[in-house]
C-alpha cells in the first residue's frame, strides 16, 4: 500500500503544517471601536522584527501606558507620535475611517467589516489607494495592489501610508539555505518535490518511467489522492485510422 501524499498529510493538520502561532509577536489588529471613536495618540517606542511576517512591527505605547503593536508604516522612526480617531491628520501611520480619507491616498491594513481589526494589504512594501467615495451607497472604491478594485463600506478603518519593508523581493535568496530558513520560520514545506520525482509508493505519479506512472484516480478515491485524471473514460493519444487512398 502506498504512503500518504503531501496533500493528505497537510489536510490532517499535523505539527509540520500548523501555523507557528507561539512565535507570533502580535496579531497587529486595531483597537476596539469604542476606544477608536474616542480618539487619542500613541508613541512608537521600538521597531520589532516578527519572524512570521514580511513587514516589521511598530511597538506602541498608549496614553494609559499600555503596550500595543501595529504594522509599521514606511518612513516612521522610534519616538514618532501617531494619531487615531474619526478625524485626524492624514499623515503616514495615522488610523482613521475610510470615508474621511481623501481620494488618491495610499492606505494599508484595510478592514473588510467595521471592527474586524484589519484583513487586507498587510505585506511589506505594498499599499492600496482610495479611488472614489459614493455618498448615496456609503461605500468607498479601493484599488488593491493586485490592480483589482473592491468596494469597502463606510466605517471600516485603514492606516495612512505604505507598509514598511519595501524592496524585500528585489534581492534573490542566492542559495537554498536562505530559502530553507525563510520557510522554516513560517512552518512552510521546503523544498517542494514534484510527484514525478518520487517513488511509486509515495505518489501516483512516481516511478522510474513516465510510461509506468498511474495518473488515473478513482471517483471514490479519498481526498488528497485525487491527482491526475479523475475517473477518465480513456487516456492516451487517440489513434486515427488511415484509409487506403490516404
Amino acid at each position: 500500500m502506498g504512503h500518504r501524499i503531501i496533500q493528505q498529510a497537510r489536510g490532517k493538520g499535523g505539527p509540520r503544517y500548523r501555523a507557528p502561532s507561539h512565535r507570533f509577536v502580535s496579531d497587529a489588529k486595531y483597537m476596539d471601536l469604542a476606544v477608536f471613536k474616542k480618539g487619542g495618540v500613541v508613541q512608537i517606542v521600538d521597531l520589532v522584527n516578527d519572524p512570521v511576517r514580511s513587514a516589521p512591527l511598530a511597538q506602541l505605547m498608549t496614553e494609559e501606558f499600555t503596550e500595543a503593536y501595529m504594522i509599521a508604516p514606511d518612513g516612521v522612526s522610534v519616538g514618532d507620535i501617531l494619531e487615531f480617531g474619526p478625524a485626524v491628520a492624514q499623515s503616514p501611520g495615522n488610523v482613521m475611517q475610510i470615508e474621511g480619507i481623501l481620494e488618491g491616498t495610499p492606505i494599508y491594513n484595510l478592514e473588510l467589516v467595521p471592527g474586524d481589526g484589519g484583513k487586507m494589504v498587510r505585506a511589506s512594501g505594498i499599499a492600496a489607494y482610495v479611488m472614489s467615495h459614493d455618498k448615496e451607497r456609503k461605500i468607498t472604491l479601493v484599488r488593491l495592489p493586485s490592480k483589482s478594485n473592491v468596494e469597502i463600506e463606510w466605517g471600516c478603518r485603514a492606516t495612512i501610508g505604505m507598509v514598511a519593508g519595501a524592496g524585500r523581493m528585489d534581492k534573490p535568496f542566492m542559495k537554498a539555505g536562505n530559502a530553507h530558513h525563510d520557510a522554516a520560520s513560517r512552518n512552510k514545506l521546503y523544498p517542494i518535490v514534484g510527484g514525478v520525482s518520487m517513488n511509486a509508493v509515495d505518489h501516483p505519479f512516481g516511478g522510474r518511467t513516465a510510461l509506468g506512472r498511474n495518473d488515473c484516480a478513482k471517483r471514490n478515491a479519498p481526498p488528497g489522492s485525487k491527482v491526475g485524471n479523475i475517473a477518465p473514460r480513456r487516456t492516451g493519444v487517440r489513434k486515427t485510422k488511415i484509409g487506403v487512398g490516404d
